[in-house]
């Protein structure tokens, strides 16, 4: 499996490059504890979503997709100092962020009062393999970003030579100061476009005996999924 992203040669010098996300973990992960007292509990210690590992592995699927440059934020507007070149045989913007109009979200159940929305510019194509899409959405598990980037799937196996851009709703109306080049707008999650089947049925003896072995496993030990049952 692999995805290719591409850029203008011209483009090339300037621009940060997508990265997996493994590799673009935020900062409040590393530095937040492992292990906190709960007052809730009596002041008993519990382990924090450090030790999840659906928690990590949904903030590591896929690539990111980062801010091409910093971008400057005061009394609620953007601008940025970045001055890329015409490139006369590419016509995409030359502007890192544009702006959708409210009437775009007609019928949404978006709470735009004091609210922009906003479209992240991706300088990148991305092509995927035969038969796979890709998947844009906010990067999974970051609250901390001042904007929410809405959702989209892209059969990018065919549509390997357009631009994929990013609208989001900038949902942080008191922001001030710097959004710097590298930020991950956007996470990118290879899908199989063939959909699965769904099948529901009623467990067997035997699998409610397994379920509950694993269920008392869990509650009883650490570490149980991470070490069981994750590849």
């Amino acid at each position: 499996m692999k995805i290719t992203a591409r850029c203008h040669p011209l483009l090339e010098p300037l621009l940060p490059k997508p990265v997996p996300a493994a590799h673009a973990l935020p900062d409040w992960l590393r530095q937040m504890p492992s292990e906190v007292a709960s007052d809730t509990l009596g002041g008993a210690t519990i382990r924090t979503v450090k030790h999840c590992p659906p928690f990590i592995d949904a903030l590591s699927l896929g690539l990111m997709i980062p801010l091409a440059t910093d971008l400057s934020v005061q009394n609620g507007e953007l601008s940025w100092d970045w001055n890329p070149p015409i490139i006369p045989d590419a016509p995409i913007t030359r502007a890192p962020i544009g702006a959708h109009v409210p009437e775009q979200a007609t019928g949404m159940p978006l709470q735009l009062n004091a609210q922009l929305i906003v479209k992240f510019t991706n300088f990148w194509t991305l092509e995927a393999p035969a038969g796979w899409s890709l998947l844009f959405t906010h990067p999974m598990n970051r609250p901390d970003l001042p904007f929410q980037t809405l959702s989209g799937v892209v059969d990018c196996d065919a549509f390997k030579n357009g631009y994929v851009h990013f609208p989001a709703v900038w949902n942080d109306a008191g922001f001030s100061g710097s959004l710097p080049a590298g930020t991950p707008v956007a996470q990118v999650i290879a899908v199989p476009r063939a959909q699965p089947e769904l099948a529901t049925a009623v467990m067997t003896e035997d699998e409610v005996a397994q379920s509950r072995q694993v269920q008392e496993t869990l509650q009883h030990e650490t570490g149980v999924y991470r070490k069981q049952f994750r590849h």
